[in-house]
């Protein structure tokens, strides 16, 4: 496809999102996606995260950012504040959009849908573009978090996401059970089902490059150092690069601090485990936790965490580069996915991303997460923070000395393999692709 198209002008592709374009990973693969097939792509969204590094390498890119709602505007009352900012928005989107050059499709990013939809809906109108939806989850179902299921503002997104997503001419989502809930519900018909998968930056890596990652680490976090100069609490050089025999284990959550990821399940089961520790010191090691991501809870349980008297337990909390992130991933002994979908449809990239990084995955239960995670096949389940400790637990009993875990699990790691096997773009281009050539 990318020859045919190289043979004459290119075509272009404006992919919208009413957020941080940093913290879009999807978007940023759709934009690369495209761009490999032999479109000129434009993102637009807001500033905030780093884009990836192969985003801003790539000169088929181009990154068109809008002003954000001035913080000055939302100190008043929620409601007006709430209101002034979905307009604020509306007008910024819609004149950023007109002020680009035209393209042949628009895919834009739900949620956030309010604005977003009916302004990209109106665009596409009248400049005769195509309009894509790329399906995340709705957002009205995410609002009700903050506020209440029966609140009139949750009851006005829900029209609004409702009536302008069905006018799109077509688009995507993120797992089967969303394209069933758009086609009963919402009259949605003309979506196809696009997994998150993972992107070549998300593999295995050697122990050679844990102990380069540690190091760094070590710089900013106690918990990684040792009083050894090319030595860390996890591996150590001498003629090479081995693990540490009494090393803790690592534990790895990605969260986006928000309702719909409790933190306080995972911060039950450490403190079980800190308990089960101090009783039982030969069987179970220390945990480092780093619990990666931003998010509006992130500064109530990082306050929480410095109350705590844990002696064997260490909780950090990173902000990682793009280029370190996938290290950590594949560095990590285990990974928790605290992702309680506000819809129970979406399904959470988090998990795509360590299984990429080869690394197993327990994942709180929720009704589409078996399209993603199948219990004991590929991953473990749990719905409650007892189940959440006594997982940890039964993982980490004998760690690392004890290979029993490992040979319990061992399908894990082949089912995690075979998961790699099919990466995003190979994947895109069997379904995504179609949208943009037809």
């Amino acid at each position: 496809m990318a020859e045919t198209q190289d043979k004459g002008p290119r075509e272009k592709v404006t992919v919208v999102v009413l957020g941080d374009l940093g913290h879009s990973p999807r978007m940023s693969y759709h934009a690369l996606s495209l761009s490999k097939e032999g479109f000129d792509v434009n993102l637009v969204g807001f500033s905030g995260s780093k884009p990836q590094v192969e985003i801003l390498s790539d000169e088929n890119i181009s990154m068109t950012y809008m002003r954000p709602f001035p913080s000055t505007y939302s100190k008043g009352p929620s409601f007006i504040s709430y209101v002034m900012k979905v307009l604020w928005q509306a007008v910024i989107l819609f004149f950023t959009l007109i002020f680009c050059s035209r393209s042949k499709a628009l895919l834009l990013q739900n949620p956030p849908g309010v604005p977003a939809i009916p302004v990209c809906w109106f665009y596409c109108l009248i400049t005769r573009t195509k309009f894509l939806i790329d399906w995340h989850n709705y957002g009205y179902t995410i609002l009700a978090l903050s506020l209440r299921k029966g609140h009139p503002l949750v009851g006005i997104y829900r029209m609004i996401e409702f009536f302008f997503g069905r006018l799109a001419n077509g688009g995507l989502c993120v797992s089967k059970a969303m394209k069933e809930d758009l086609y009963i519900n919402w009259g949605v018909k003309k979506v196809t089902v696009l997994y998150d998968r993972p992107t070549e930056r998300f593999h295995s890596i050697t122990v050679e490059e844990k102990h380069d990652l540690f190091m760094k680490l070590s710089a900013d976090y106690q918990c990684f150092s040792s009083h050894s100069p090319d030595k860390t609490a996890f591996t150590e050089r001498f003629s090479r690069v081995v693990e540490c025999e009494d090393r803790p284990a690592l534990v790895v959550s990605s969260t986006s601090w928000t309702e719909d990821e409790d933190f306080s399940i995972l911060f039950y089961a450490l403190q079980d485990y800190e308990g089960v520790r101090q009783e039982f010191p030969d069987h179970y090691p220390p945990l480092v936790v780093a619990v990666t991501g931003k998010g509006p809870q992130k500064e109530y349980y990082q306050r929480l965490l410095t109350q705590q008297e844990w002696v064997h337990v260490a909780v950090i909390t990173p902000w990682l580069t793009a280029e370190d992130y996938p290290k950590l991933l594949a560095a990590a002994d285990l990974g928790i996915c605290l992702h309680y979908s506000s819809s129970g449809l979406d399904l959470p990239m988090k998990i795509v991303d360590m299984f990429g990084s080869g690394l197993p995955v327990a994942a709180i239960d929720y009704p589409a997460l078996k399209e993603l995670v199948q219990q004991n096949e590929n991953g473990l389940i749990f719905k409650t923070k007892e189940e959440l400790g006594n997982l940890l637990q039964d993982w980490f009993r004998g760690f690392p000395r004890e290979t029993a875990i490992k040979e319990t699990y061992y399908d894990f790691y082949k089912s995690i393999e075979e998961f790699n096997k099919l990466r995003w773009h190979p994947c895109w281009t069997c379904n995504a692709l179609p949208l943009f050539t037809d």
